[in-house]
């Protein structure tokens, strides 16, 4: 069993704010809905997480829990078995980015709520 954890060094800094640091780990369409599947779910294979993710191809998924991985998001577990199982669960790092975006969720739905009582 090993386990992966990098930290990924390359950024477009220099920021701006805090927000700017922040949105360049979550930028892109499925991360924050790939934390929020981890977080709701616990540990997940590819194929679950893909199943989770409506829409989404392979490919992304993969460039997308890359990048997570790099970032200390997400840890990557590899079990030597045939076939390979491969598991994917939040580090510390990405628990606490998922108590983070809790808030801006909470945002979204109220302004779906608002924009479904308008239309």
């Amino acid at each position: 069993m090993t386990t992966t954890v990098m930290v990924r060094t390359e950024r477009r800094g220099p920021y701006v704010c805090g927000i700017d640091a922040a949105m360049d780990v979550v930028s892109g369409k499925w991360k924050s809905l790939i934390l929020w599947e981890l977080d709701a779910h616990g540990t997940r294979r590819f194929a679950e997480l893909r199943r989770g993710l409506p829409g989404v191809s392979d490919k992304v998924l993969t460039q997308q829990l890359r990048e997570m991985e790099a970032d200390g998001l997400v840890s990557r577990e590899v079990f030597p078995e045939v076939p390979p199982r491969v598991e994917y669960t939040l580090t510390e790092h990405g628990v606490s980015l998922n108590g983070a975006l809790r808030e801006l969720g909470t945002w979204g739905s109220r302004r779906v709520e608002a924009l479904a009582a308008v239309g």
